[in-house]
């Protein structure tokens, strides 16, 4: 099963209901998209389902749109699960008119029908269902409502197959040239028929789509197709005096302007809501800037006393343990007992103790921003700021993406409509401070020197992205492109959605980080009893201490910090012996590491994504200005703290 679905209509929260932990996340083949399966097993049924890209058509215009219709053409799923938002059905009703000229076989999950009748609008499922020839369920995602019968539905219709009992019909001057270059493509391209349904590529080809003709240029009777249609194209053209391509667009709108009509009916006058009166504050052009600098101080805030709290806790359980075990194994081997209490579990400890609290609180307020609808609201407030930078309000949601991992961040930036845009956003994503380099800060920073330092840091980061990218926006000349993207209704964010997002992010870092961390620290012990440390130490002293003022024993966790950023704290409870770093650097120290581990050459994995997004020379130019831009701050923050603190 594969749910396809315009963006916010649910369709995830569906997903996340079906599959509950049962769920993976990968990328399309050659592709950066996310792609996200899990596993349902009901009624004696094991099924596959398919979280298809949020698009709200099927055109060949984005990545997203191209792998759902082909997903739907060439791997032909059981059944699609039409997800569709009941509040705003005529719009909705576009991806399903061509979900139909697809020939796939459809269900159609009726969603938000609560919120739609708090709107006063109430939808004919049963109407609907004839209209379109697919069955219509009403549901509500959020709390499980039609999800049992949803699914009855899908697994019945997959058992019959597509069933054509309505074909999408366009107006009879588009319908004659559809059906006579239909038998000319069946005719002619049987190879090609025989994975998209012959009347869809001829429909395709009179819109003048790019990767339908793309295709048919590759077959021996391609050229002969496409005369013929270019000749059909013209007549409807000059028939309608428009582009081919807004002829059919418009013809789309205007059945499901038809199909709308005849299903919505508005029960009662619809009232202010409450989220409408909160939307009209948090996007106020004055009272929502200060409400977006209070969230944002929140956030931060309650993971530092969040995390402040468990650490103290589970810092105590682990010394009690590593002193244990130390003294069980120093009387069969001290070397054993350091690799094992010192490496191995202090690894363990330190990435329990150091990681978890921070990271885990973060996950659960970015999961209830992602929830309750805020996001795009941040993102519109931005828009003016991102204007500066040559963006629009749509960085916003990568900048912020990226307080959780660059990673997703990085490939965040596809949203951006233009190449330039899309680079702009991503040399100045990797700055953003991400959960990792958040645990050295709060870690380091927050608990030692005061949190009024750690956010110091971040608002000296939020001014050095400013004016990077003001000087970028100078050096890749080019008009800012308008925002132009939907606004949500305010939602109550669903506590399953919640568990389970911050469950997914959590199991997806531990499972990559962990090994690292617990590798790094075996290395670092080991490398410490081998008396490596010593002369790598030495080579870095000259720019460690004379310029950046710090140990120069701090070279090792500035190096392994590159597998991953929180690695540089780890190592440096490893260096030292102690989780209180406090007994082992200055005030001054902790500012200044942390600033250069902020802002210095991005981890591998970050590394790996500007590579695969941007192509190696981008990637490394971005690398090179970060180090440079760390040494040079990190030394100036120096002087400058040996004059205040």
């Amino acid at each position: 099963m594969a749910l396809a679905g315009n963006p916010n209509v649910g369709k995830s929260v569906i997903f996340n209901q079906l599959t509950g932990l049962n769920q993976y996340v990968a990328n399309w083949p050659g592709k950066t998209v996310e792609k996200v399966e899990g596993i349902l097993y009901f009624k004696g049924y094991k099924i596959r389902i398919l979280d298809l890209p949020g698009t709200y058509s099927l055109s060949a215009y984005s990545i997203e749109e191209i792998i759902s219709r082909d997903y739907i053409a060439i791997e032909r799923p059981d059944v699609i699960i039409n997800v569709v938002d009941a509040s705003a059905l005529e719009r909705n009703l576009y991806l399903t008119i061509q979900l139909l000229e697809l020939e796939a076989p459809i269900v159609m999950a009726l969603n938000q029908v609560d919120f739609a009748a708090r709107r006063g609008i109430k939808v004919n499922a049963k109407k609907l269902s004839e209209l379109l020839g697919i069955p219509v369920i009403p549901t509500v995602a959020i709390s499980g409502t039609g999800i049992q019968e949803l699914i009855s539905k899908a697994v019945e219709v997959a058992k019959k197959g597509f069933e054509a009992r309505t074909r999408i019909r366009f107006g009879r001057e588009i319908e004659e040239r559809i059906e006579k270059l239909e038998l000319t493509v069946s005719q002619k391209l049987p190879e090609l028929s025989r994975t998209y349904p012959p009347r869809w590529i001829a429909t395709k080809l009179l819109e003048k789509d790019a990767n339908i003709t793309e295709k048919v240029k590759k077959y021996p009777m391609g050229e002969e197709v496409l005369k013929e249609t270019e000749k059909l194209i013209k007549e409807i053209e000059e028939i309608h005096g428009e582009d081919s391509a807004i002829v059919f667009a418009s013809e789309r709108y205007s059945i499901a302007n038809k199909i709308a009509k005849e299903v919505v009916e508005f029960v009662v006058p619809p009232k202010v809501t409450l989220g409408e009166k909160l939307d009209a504050i948090t996007t106020h052009k004055i009272m929502g800037y200060p409400i977006l600098a209070l969230i944002m101080a929140g956030v931060f805030t309650t993971i530092f006393f969040i995390g402040d709290i468990f650490i103290g806790i589970l810092e105590e359980v682990f010394e009690h343990v590593i002193s244990i075990t130390y003294s069980s194994l120093y009387a069969l081997s001290p070397l054993f007992a350091d690799i094992i209490s010192n490496g191995i579990l202090m690894g363990i400890a330190a990435g329990v103790t150091i990681v978890f609290p921070y990271i885990i609180p973060f996950y659960v307020l970015l999961a209830i921003l992602e929830d309750s609808g805020y996001l795009p609201r941040a993102s519109f407030l931005m828009d003016n700021l991102m204007h500066k930078l040559g963006l629009h309000g749509k960085a916003f949601i990568p900048f912020l993406l990226g307080y959780g991992c660059n990673v997703p961040a990085c490939i965040g930036c596809r949203i951006m409509e233009t190449e330039r845009e899309r680079f702009l956003c991503g040399f100045l994503v990797v700055l953003v401070p991400c959960s990792a380099r958040t645990i050295v800060i709060l870690g380091l920073v927050g608990k030692y020197v005061g949190i009024e330092a750690a956010l110091a840091l971040y608002l000296i980061n939020l001014v050095l992205i400013l004016l990077l990218g003001r000087i970028t926006f100078k050096v890749l000349p080019g008009e800012p492109v308008g925002l132009i993207m939907e606004m949500p209704a305010y939602r109550r964010p669903s506590i399953k959605t919640i568990v389970l997002k911050t469950w997914t992010r959590t199991k997806s870092f531990t499972y990559m980080a962990f090994p690292i961390i617990v590798i790094g620290s075996t290395i670092l012990e080991a490398l410490k009893i081998l008396g490596f440390l010593q002369p790598i130490s030495e080579i870095a002293s000259p720019l460690l201490v004379n310029w950046l003022g710090l140990p120069k024993e701090l070279a090792i966790p500035l190096i392994l910090g590159v597998l991953r950023k929180e690695l540089t704290l780890i190592m440096l409870s490893e260096l030292f012996g102690t989780l209180n770093f406090a007994e082992v650097l200055t005030r001054s120290q902790m500012i200044v590491f942390s600033l250069v581990t902020m802002l210095y050459f991005p981890c591998v994995a970050t590394f790996a994504a500007l590579v695969h997004e941007f192509g190696w020379k981008k990637a490394l130019t971005t690398a090179f200005v970060d180090i440079l831009l760390a040494l040079f701050l990190g030394g100036l923050a120096f002087r400058v703290l040996e004059v205040f603190i």
